[in-house]
């Protein structure tokens, strides 16, 4: 696994950048002309199809603002004692949009509405990094465009924002709106013909996403597309449409329906709020007062959707379907597509698995307990799915040194989350060690400048990184970027190995693809890079193998660290054979014929490392050793004093950098041999001890071990 170096990304906040709204002239010319802004409380600035004009904002410069807020949280958390990634976390989850920021803001969008579509760009969307790339949205059947405004603070950090709004009572045929998305596409292309273009589109709006991607193959575009209307031949919306003509105004039926699938299911989302700890009361007011705002939601419901705009946007994304899937072909473009798997408009998950078949450049991701409005649930993070994909780029390709964005605080918050019960099941005890020697619990020992290189060993399946690399961002608010097998990063064959998005929060978290550019790349950046020298190889070791090393006989790291004058860290961690025992492993499966081929085969389809190694270190091969679960113990990491190799001109040598390189591997194993002892006196190994003391201290406690 792995991370940048020692620095992290801040949520903060976005300057305020004032913007002046722009209306269609009523020349012939059709050129825009820009009127003051009447109302300065506004959200948006609005243009028909060009970018909107910004004026300079008199705020303090956002890296002002992140220092003055770093200071203050430091003094605040010292006194209150809450981890100060936390206190960021809770400040960036504040800045983030609700459902009632979407109702209020559509009411302000349509109360003036009429006019052609046009585009809006968020004003929280106006911190950016540079060279970002465009991203245009393109709303799904309610037209408003602000299906990301539960995104547009992480999402506005990292792209140029714009929203097409369809007005409540415009009938542009669906031909129209892809030549004015069309338009807007080449302009952009031609102003600037290296900056990418992203076009992100639900249901309808994925349609014209399709649309535009394939009238256009020779522009580089990216497509995300959110629950797509391609599927509306199999939906069962198309049946429903006669009987929606015949029925009276007075009765919107479908509103409560629709509305219900944005807002969400109360239970499940009470179950949730139970489920993270949330204390029942404050759960059960939240939930009423969602309840007692439904009724202000469904009349903006009623005014966003009348009787006879849902019966033409129904129309429309028959004909929107109709158009993308004929054109299906032509589409080059690089593609994501999320897929709901509680989607009860469209019939979702299977259609991302038609598309993903259909799409040459395509990935897919399921959102099983999601519904039709996938961008405005609150656990979908479009930002996170970005970079967990390595769909983010400022490039013709992506540079995973470059392009790569480390987690905000609130983002890692819900990772940390995520693992929550490996850490209370491993309980892992962490020492590091300074360069004078002293030995201390906790990562206080690990240096805090880059370029730093972690070399260690590598447990059973990899069941370290975890805990690992978490605990390195939560204590040290240090990424660790791992070095890590191609296959996590290369779609295989359906029903090969794990699927794609099971690998997804190790990019999020900056893992790349073993490749001596890429660690140049890194160890140039100063970043804290992490590298197993055993690879595969020790992750799936046979019987009676742990903690032995699998190393290739001549230095592969020592040279490249020396020459960026990065210290080197040597670690081990133990506590896989308290966890796990092997009992079928590599040579086993390969006695079994359809086991044998399944294991060729995927040693062929994926890149093979260490080609030029013989004899046990080459043999790389993926496969998934059969383990038989054992009572919980406990993992314990030891991370050793650390190398400098800075001004050492000797490490020039290949004798003396081979040297070096035995001395590492020495020190991994004293690493090993030293916590494989120490862990027999630790009264707190296994589970039953450590959940006796936390009954006792409270389960948030930290667990003693042994005596240093």
């Amino acid at each position: 696994m792995a991370a940048t170096g020692p620095c992290f990304s801040v949520a903060g906040f976005c300057p305020a950048l004032v913007r002046s709204c722009l209306t269609p002239s009523s020349s012939s010319s059709g050129k825009m002309k820009s009127n003051p802004v009447p109302n300065l409380t506004r959200r948006f600035a609005v243009s028909t199809e060009q970018v909107p004009i910004k004026t300079e904002a008199t705020t303090t410069s956002f890296p002002d603002n992140e220092r003055l807020k770093m200071e203050r949280l430091e003094n605040e958390t010292q006194e209150k004692k809450i981890p100060l990634l936390w206190e960021l976390a809770e400040a960036e989850k504040k800045h983030r949009k609700s459902m009632k920021d979407y109702f209020e803001e559509s009411k302000d969008l349509i109360r003036s509405d009429g006019g052609p579509p046009r585009w809006f760009s968020p004003l929280e969307c106006g911190s950016r990094l540079d060279k970002s790339p465009l991203l245009l949205y393109l709303p799904g059947i309610d037209g408003v465009g602000l299906g990301l405004i539960k995104q547009h603070y992480s999402l506005g950090k990292i792209f140029d924002i714009w929203c097409l709004h369809i007005p409540v009572k415009d009938r542009t045929s669906f031909t129209e709106l892809v030549k004015l998305v069309e338009r807007t596409v080449r302009s952009e292309n031609c102003r600037s013909p290296n900056r990418l273009t992203y076009l992100v589109g639900e249901s309808l709006g994925a349609c014209l996403a399709i649309a535009v991607a394939a009238r256009n193959p020779d522009i580089d575009l990216v497509l995300i597309l959110a629950n797509p209307g391609t599927s509306f031949k199999k939906s069962q919306l198309e049946p429903l449409m006669p009987l929606l003509a015949l029925l009276p105004d007075q009765l919107q039926l479908g509103l409560p329906h629709i509305l219900s699938l944005m807002t969400g299911d109360p239970l499940k989302m009470m179950m949730d709020n139970v489920t993270k700890g949330v204390p029942l009361q404050l759960t059960v007011e939240e939930l009423s007062q969602d309840v007692a705002a439904m009724s202000s939601y469904l009349s903006v419901m009623g005014d966003i959707l009348p009787r006879e705009t849902l019966l033409w946007k129904l129309h429309l994304l028959k004909s929107a379907s109709a158009f993308a899937n004929s054109r299906l072909h032509a589409v080059k473009a690089q593609t994501l597509i999320l897929s709901s798997g509680k989607d009860q408009l469209l019939p979702s998950q299977e259609e991302g698995q038609r598309l993903q078949h259909l799409l040459p450049n395509c990935e897919n991701r399921l959102f099983s307990d999601c519904g039709h409005f996938l961008l405005l649930e609150d656990e979908v993070d479009l930002a996170t799915i970005i970079m967990g994909t390595n769909f983010y780029r400022r490039g013709a390709y992506h540079d995973y040194v470059s392009d790569y964005v480390p987690p905000s605080p609130y983002e890692f918050k819900k990772i940390y989350e995520s693992v929550r019960l490996i850490r209370l099941a491993t309980s892992p005890v962490m020492l590091s060690t300074f360069e004078d020697g002293k030995i201390v619990r906790g990562l206080a020992g690990v240096p805090s400048e880059g370029p730093v290189l972690y070399v260690g060993y590598h447990m059973l399946l990899g069941f370290e990184l975890a805990p690992m690399v978490s605990q390195f961002f939560f204590e040290r608010n240090i990424l660790l970027r791992g070095i890590a097998h191609p296959s996590m990063f290369r779609r295989l064959k359906e029903g090969r190995l794990p699927p794609m998005s099971q690998y997804d929060i190790f990019r999020i978290m900056g893992a790349v693809p073993v490749s001596g550019t890429l660690f140049y790349k890194l160890l140039s950046s100063k970043a804290h890079v992490l590298l197993y020298p055993g690879g595969v190889r020790e992750a799936c070791h046979r019987k009676g193998e742990a903690y032995k090393l699998f190393w290739p006989e001549h230095s592969e790291f020592v040279r490249m660290a020396a020459r960026f004058g990065a210290k080197i860290v040597p670690f081990g961690v133990v506590g896989e054979d308290d966890f796990f025992e092997v009992f079928f492993d590599y040579d086993d499966q390969m006695k079994v014929p359809f086991l044998r081929d399944y294991i060729i085969d995927i040693a062929k389809e994926s890149k093979s490392v260490r080609t030029e190694e013989n004899g046990e270190v080459g043999n790389q091969d993926m496969h998934l050793p059969g383990v038989l679960p054992k009572f919980p113990g406990r993992f314990y990491y030891y991370f050793g004093k650390p190398i400098e190799t800075q001004g050492r001109k000797e490490l020039k040598d290949r004798e003396k950098a081979h040297e070096l390189y035995l001395e590492v591997k020495s020190e991994v194993e004293k690493c090993l041999s030293f916590l494989k002892e120490k862990r027999e006196s630790d009264p707190y190994r296994y589970l039953l001890s450590r959940l006796s003391y936390q009954a006792m201290h409270g389960i948030t406690s930290e667990v003693p071990t042994f005596e240093l």
